[in-house]
Order: structure tokens, then C-alpha cells, then sequence
């Protein structure tokens, strides 16, 4: 098992890794359509994605934790 400590880099992760997926999915379907090498181009893609949205998910995450924190706080 892995150790609590790092729950918020497996959150980021698994997040980061089902939104690219998705979102380089619709993203291919739209710019080539359904082709012979349609899941070829749509995991290179997704590669690229997650590359790039791991990352993002894990630097930014604490800021968007206090943003949601003020915008949530009880009066």
C-alpha cells in the first residue's frame, strides 16, 4: 500500500489521469473523427495530456483548497 502522506499526489494522479483521458478523447473524435488509427491518435494524445495535467493538477491544487475554503467558510 502506499503511505498516507502521499494520498494527495495519488488523488492528482488518478484525477489527472481519467480527465485527460476523457477530455483528449472528445478533443480527437472532434479534430479527425472515427479513423482507422482513431485510438492510436487518441492515446498519443492522452500522453501528451497527462504529461501536462499531472503536473498542473498537483502545483495548483493547493491554491484551489484555499479558494475553496474562503468561499466556503460559515459566517
Amino acid at each position: 500500500m502506499i503511505h498516507p502522506k502521499y494520498a494527495q499526489i495519488v488523488f492528482g494522479l488518478i484525477v489527472s489521469g481519467i480527465m485527460s483521458l476523457i477530455v483528449s478523447g472528445i478533443a480527437t473524435f472532434r479534430a479527425q473523427g472515427v479513423i482507422d488509427n482513431f485510438f492510436t491518435s487518441w492515446m498519443a494524445a492522452w500522453g501528451l495530456s497527462w504529461a501536462i495535467a499531472f503536473p498542473t493538477i498537483v502545483t495548483i491544487s493547493p491554491i484551489v483548497r484555499r479558494l475553496v475554503s474562503r468561499l466556503t467558510k460559515t459566517v
